[in-house]
């Protein structure tokens, strides 16, 4: 086997348990010596002590600090940042949270040179798809378009026994070959929390590449919980639905609208200005929301 290096790219915030589980899981792959895993962290400003337990368990690991304001599409993308100046073979984006199995790499790199020996999917991501560790049920993945009329409206594939293609992805366990990053670059610094990855997914398909999920599951992650006061909490009135909107766990209408402007076609401002008007509806008469990317 030739030699591959693959740049393990994560970011993390005051959870040092799940962090230090996370990356213990990568050293525990069973990989051949060929290859060559380099982890970069940023730890946006915990104050666990996540960065000190990380440098003295796992001191090969390179970290970078943030500000406490980087968020996820920030932490990830100081990270990949960081990861392109070694020019590595492969990218591998790893949520904290995500345990991974101890052959998924392995797997990964099977799939990739499966892939790479066919000539009309050589430009290609590969993601690894995440179940509950105690119900065993699909958490996160790649995704497929949920409807024919709303092109920003996406659900999981669930899993299956031969490769599928999707049409974007979750960020958690996600390979990324030299070629796609030198094409399509780094996460977009337009979105701070979510939906940088969705965008990546669907910025590698405009640019001619391929996304792929891998048969079966590549590791364990919880569904993240969600917040109490989330915008689309029907507790909320209008005002506060409003403000909690613009925060960025939210959908921030400036991200939106690169999101919705880039991916949703002619008509992306009927699409960009739904879930606000879904939302004020919702807050005068009364009703949930339903999620704006998922589902």
């Amino acid at each position: 086997m030739i030699r591959k290096n693959i740049a393990v790219l994560m970011t993390c915030f005051n959870r040092k348990a799940k962090t230090i589980a996370s990356l213990a899981s990568v050293f525990e792959q069973v990989v051949s010596d060929e290859i060559k895993l380099q982890v970069y962290l940023v730890d946006d400003g915990s104050t666990d002590g996540t960065t000190e337990t990380v440098a003295e368990r796992f001191p090969q690991v390179k970290i970078f600090r943030g500000d406490g304001n980087l968020f996820w599409n920030g932490g990830m993308r100081r990270s990949f940042a960081e990861a392109l100046q070694s020019d590595a073979d492969y990218y591998l984006w790893l949520n904290d949270d995500t345990i991974l199995y101890p052959d998924t790499i392995a797997r990964l790199l099977e799939y990739a040179e499966q892939l790479e020996e066919n000539t009309a999917a050589h430009r290609f991501v590969l993601i690894g798809s995440t179940c509950d560790p105690d119900t065993g049920n699909l958490t996160y993945g790649g995704m497929v378009r949920s409807t024919w009329w709303h092109p920003l409206k996406f659900q999981l594939l669930p899993t299956a026994d031969t490769l599928q293609t999707c049409h974007t992805m979750n960020g958690n366990c996600v390979l990324i070959p030299r070629e796609i990053a030198q094409i399509v670059g780094n996460l977009d610094p337009n979105f701070v929390h979510s939906t940088g990855d969705l965008d990546y997914g669907l910025r590698v398909r405009q640019a001619g590449g391929t996304l792929w999920v891998l048969p079966g599951y590549v590791g364990t992650c919880k569904q993240n919980p969600r917040e109490a006061d989330v915008w689309e909490n029907p507790n909320l009135n209008v005002w506060e639905r409003l403000k909690k909107v613009s925060q960025p766990k939210g959908l921030p209408v400036q991200e939106w609208k690169v999101f919705a402007k880039r991916h949703a076609g002619p008509f992306w401002p009927f699409y960009w200005s739904l879930p606000y008007v879904r939302l004020v509806f919702a807050a005068l008469f009364g009703g949930k929301m339903g999620s704006q990317i998922n589902g």
